[in-house]
């Protein structure tokens, strides 16, 4: 009879700490025959929190399905709240974005030649402008137009496309539209977005601008999960680029525009391997 082939997980765990704790997840994984494959944990000694983050497979016909049952009984014990996925399954995403493309561009690129591991199902903007290129990738695009006394209505749409399309993310790839608490709160934990690191120095209008004029030397920014508070949701990833006296306004909106795109796609991709976990205002991330 032909061996079976292996299933591999991704388990994450997030609880109060204690004793018995590695010992009870390692425990329940020995006993299906499990193997794990590479395991990442953090005590947060201040806070009295374990978080943990186990890739394992199972030999066998311990399914998804059945393991998430059975684990169900433990982390109830533990005061768990944990997540249990397919390591290979790709995260359903919704892109949303309104007239600058260089995060959208980038986007398309790493999930068309596999550097991402998600399932880009649509792209969402309040402009037409990007619709050629998310065509051209073979993305539905549909435009959603915000006005003042729209908005509502405009989330309601927006909505209705993530719950049809069954989105597990949606990305905020320089989308310039505030969004309400409601809908903050209906995409808690599963909405990222991308901003400048300016803030809260050069606010509203052409930062880079505004950055130029006072004589920057850091260029920076900043990919975080969406909250009701304006910018401020807990921090995946920041990065910055030197600049100097030489530079230009338009090389210094490059720069910008070349930083943004690349943290944005570290913290996506870190998001679909399930290697985030939040904690209270901040996040934990296991590279």
């Amino acid at each position: 009879m032909p061996d079976q082939p292996a299933s591999t997980y991704v388990l994450t765990v997030d609880c109060p700490d204690g004793p018995g704790l590695i010992h009870a997840v390692s425990g329940f994984l020995y006993e299906r025959s499990g193997n794990i494959l590479e395991l990442q944990q953090y005590e947060n000694h201040r806070e009295g929190r374990f978080f943990q983050r186990i890739e394992f497979e199972v030999l066998g016909d311990a399914t998804l399905e059945r393991l998430r049952a059975e684990f169900g009984a433990l982390a109830l014990r533990y005061g768990m709240h944990w997540q249990m996925r397919a390591a290979d399954a790709p995260y359903r995403t919704l892109i949303l974005v309104s007239k600058d493309g260089h995060c959208l561009n980038d986007l398309l690129f790493r999930w068309r030649n596999g550097a991402l591991q998600i399932d880009v199902a649509a792209v969402v903007s309040n402009h037409r402008d990007l619709e050629p290129l998310a065509t051209s990738y073979g993305v539905p695009f549909h435009h959603v137009p915000v006005a003042a006394g729209t908005k509502a209505d405009a989330e309601g749409r927006l909505l209705e496309i993530v719950e049809r399309e069954r989105i597990d993310l949606v990305v905020l790839a320089r989308y310039m539209q505030i969004l309400s608490d409601g809908l903050c709160e209906a995409l808690a934990g599963r909405a990222i977005n991308i901003h400048h690191s300016f803030l809260p120095s050069f606010k509203g209008a052409k930062p880079y601008h505004q950055a130029f004029d006072r004589g920057v030397k850091l260029v920076g920014a900043t990919a975080h999960y969406v909250t009701g508070d304006l910018d401020e949701g807990p921090i995946i990833e920041q990065d910055v680029v030197r600049v100097d006296h030489r530079a230009s306004v338009e090389e210094i909106v490059a720069a910008g525009r070349d930083v943004e795109a690349q943290v944005l796609a570290r913290a996506v991709r870190w998001h679909a391997q399930t290697r985030i976990l939040l904690n209270g205002h901040k996040t934990v991330v296991f590279r």
